[in-house]
């Protein structure tokens, strides 16, 4: 295992065009096997947890699940509304609707209480969530109905439409942060590597892993649905990562290309970059791979399409670093050679003499100042440092998590802003819960009474809607009843939320929960959002020691050092809290709301603080191994472990913070999409990134590790080995003709 980088680096280097046609060969038949299989997506039924997803199933059982609608608004565009003409734009609107084979049923028109609007509703065919791809006819039926009658307005809304909406503007979104992210990332690494060549290397290769991701991905969703996030997580991650590795590939190359002043061909750099970084990249992929794949103990269907993304854009991008990356240095210094050789016969004809450029040092000197404080005060920079970021995650403490509905989508979409004009006229549609009763066939009637009854004593609560006939559906065989309550409040909010505790505690048990042997649950918009954040936190234990135990197994494996292990698990523990600390105190408020265009939710996203967490750690377990290999690398050579420390950071500095900065720009991009999940999620990973790259890496663990000396490394100290050559030197790491 150990050996296996330098054995592909060899491999590539002797057949470059090998390695690079068989690459691109590969991601053609990755993209093209998932184009030709097809995306398997997440049913409804994926979705479901906890006392929710029990309705669910229940009502499914009985052919009463909740059907894909749509509302249709009708209302004069000045002045009352003319029943007249409101009449003939409603015929004909039913008469389309009534046509396309999408449709399942066309309400009767319902008049708002004011009397200013006509709402007709649409039941669409199949399940829940195939309205977003069936409601596009729909849409355009609404559209020739109002453009047939000009004095009314006729427009749509429902959750297929809003769904439609919020996915077409993550794509229009993604598009945005891929012309932010890559001029940057390239401007980042024309300044790192002074080469236009060089820096687009990363970006092809990255690009390319992402490529291919997506098609595996399409594959893999065959297996493990995909709830339609994972190719947002391939192209946030798959970036970030791909053009890493290969960043820090390309460094050593060059280190080694300085060190060996001419006197060693492009194939036995690439094989002794790989001997060092090759091995690094590897044990930082498996890192990333084995933190992510945590979230597969969530059990939940968007967890573990994000976690499968993650896995195989990180094992690609490794990947393509191992195999295509030595290929094309290996072409890539044969030219520069070639251009070399030809300048320096130029000016040898001329009788110039020979230059040589001066070697740059490894870092600058503002690298060099931020080491300054470690290296002569250790335990200040350490307590000082522990304590900022400590500081910075304190705000974590006070984190309120909510499952956003509908209600906190943009209103950019135009299906929202019809939405809030729906509900403003019908505040009935604003939540409904569902009660689900089971029995035997006989109990029917006495389920169904039972039913109303508790319909009638929702009437009388205020946190309910009134004058809103309750109703009752029962499944054909007599086994299944569901009553539908409405609320005229949003749902994430309190009183909805309160309105569904005493649902469940009172009203409930006082009514069907006194009939012997009936089974109920309740479901709806809030019971979904509420037993989805129960479900949530009841796997972070779980999920979290996992995490924690794997990262230090994984560390122990990767140094053979249980102090290194645990200084890993803290650090990175540090690193994730003080990211999570930094979003609470942004997005949980409003007064960053202007800065970053966002509307507070008072709370963060349910989703985002577990799965940052994972991701975070990853990424931080990414440069606490390059960072550390570098290190042992030093101690290996029989160095101090003091001299050591400082050789270690100081030459991997740089690299190091070069990669933070691209992957902070990927992830801040992310920053200025419209949803605000992907909101956070972009601040979040660019913070913490951030604090990783400068704080922990370049402050609090060279202060640790110079006070801790020899001790850092217990069980053993690495012991000097000689560097592993090939048998025969001079075809495994030829020098250059006249070297």
């Amino acid at each position: 295992m150990r050996n296996r980088p330098v054995r592909l680096a060899r491999w590539s280097a002797r057949h470059p065009w090998s390695a690079i046609i068989g690459w691109f060969v590969f991601v053609v038949l990755c993209l093209g096997a998932g184009i030709a299989s097809g995306s398997n997506a997440a049913t409804t039924k994926d979705f479901w947890v906890g006392e929710a997803g029990h309705a669910e199933a229940m009502a499914t059982e009985g052919g009463l699940q909740r059907r894909p609608t749509e509302h249709v608004l009708i209302r004069a565009k000045s002045g009352p509304l003319d029943p007249e003409a409101a009449g003939a734009a409603v015929r004909e609107l039913t008469d389309r609707m009534a046509g396309l084979p999408e449709v399942d049923s066309v309400a009767a028109p319902v008049r708002s209480k004011d009397g200013s609007t006509l709402r007709v509703t649409v039941v669409l065919k199949g399940a829940e969530l195939e309205g977003r791809k069936n409601v596009v006819p729909l849409l355009e039926q609404t559209a020739k109905v109002a453009a047939g009658h000009p004095g009314l307005v006729v427009e749509e809304s429902g959750s297929p439409a809003i769904s439609k909406g919020v996915n077409d503007q993550r794509s229009d979104d993604l598009a945005l942060s891929e012309r932010i992210t890559l001029p940057v990332t390239l401007v980042i690494l024309l300044i790192v590597f002074g080469s236009v060549v060089m820096a687009g290397v990363p970006l092809l290769l990255a690009l390319s892993s992402i490529a291919a991701t997506i098609g595996l991905a399409m594959l893999a969703s065959h297996a493990l649905p995909d709830a339609g996030v994972g190719t947002n997580m391939i192209l946030l991650i798959g970036l970030a990562v791909g053009v890493d590795y290969t960043l820090f590939h390309l460094k050593r190359e060059r280190e080694e290309r300085a060190r060996a002043e001419g006197r060693l061909s492009p194939e036995a750099l690439v094989e002794l970059a790989a001997a060092t970084a090759g091995r690094a990249i590897v044990a930082s992929g498996l890192a990333v791979i084995v933190s992510t794949a945590t979230l597969y103990l969530a059990t939940d269907v968007i967890f573990s399409s994000l976690a499968t993304g993650t896995i195989l854009v990180v094992a690609v991008a490794v990947a393509s670093s191992l195999t295509v990356l030595p290929a094309l240095l290996v072409k890539i210094g044969h030219r520069t050679e070639r251009r070399a050789a030809k300048k320096a016969a130029r000016r040898a004809s001329r009788g110039e003499p020979v230059r040589t450029k001066p070697v740059k040092p490894e870092n600058g000197r503002v690298f060099t100042a931020l080491l300054r404080p470690a290296r002569r005060h250790p335990a200040i920079t350490l307590c000082v440092s522990v304590l900022l970021m400590l500081g910075i995650a304190a705000p974590a403490l006070g984190m309120k998590l909510i499952d956003p509905g509908k209600d906190t989508f943009s209103r950019d979409i135009p299906a929202m802003q019809v939405y809030d004009r729906l509900t403003a006229k019908f505040p009935e549609l604003l939540v409904k819960h569902e009660v689900v009763a089971r029995s035997t066939p006989d109990r029917a009637p006495q389920v169904r009474q039972a039913l109303v009854e508790l319909g009638r004593r929702a009437q009388t609560d205020p946190l309910f809607a009134r004058n809103a006939e309750p109703t009752v559906r029962t499944s054909a065989d007599g086994r299944t009843s569901v009553l539908e309550l409405a609320v005229p409040h949003p749902a994430p909010s309190a009183p909805a939320i309160e309105s569904l505790h005493r649902l469940r505690e009172v009203h409930l048990p006082a009514t069907v929960g006194t009939l012997p042997g009936v089974e109920t649950a309740v479901s709806g918009d809030v019971a979904r959002g509420q037993d989805y954040v129960e479900h949530e936190n009841g796997k972070l234990p779980l999920v979290i020691g996992a995490l924690l135990l794997l990262t230090f197994l994984m560390t122990v494996w990767a140094f053979r050092s249980v102090v290194i292990a645990l200084i890993g698990v803290l650090l990175n523990l540090l690193s994730a809290a003080a990211a999570l600390g930094a979003l609470v105190l942004v997005f949980q408020g409003t007064w960053a709301e202007n800065l970053l265009d966002f509307d507070s939710l008072g709370a963060i996203a349910s989703r985002v603080p577990l799965f940052l967490f994972v991701i975070l750690f990853g990424l931080s377990m990414d440069y606490q191994v390059f960072v550390v290999s570098r290190i042992k690398e030093a101690m290996d050579t029989g160095t101090t472990a003091r001299a050591a420390v400082l050789d270690g950071i100081g030459r991997s500095a740089k690299v190091v913070t070069s990669a933070a900065m691209v992957m902070v720009t990927v992830f801040a991009a992310f920053v200025f999409l419209h949803l605000t999940e992907m909101k956070q999620m972009g601040f979040c990973l660019a913070v913490g990134v951030l604090l990783d790259a400068v704080i922990i890496r370049m402050m609090i663990l060279p202060s640790l590790l110079l006070l801790l000396g020899e001790r850092a490394w217990w069980p053993r100290r690495p012991t000097p080995r000689p560097v592993e050559t090939p048998a025969a030197p001079e075809a495994a790491l030829p020098v250059r003709s006249g070297a």
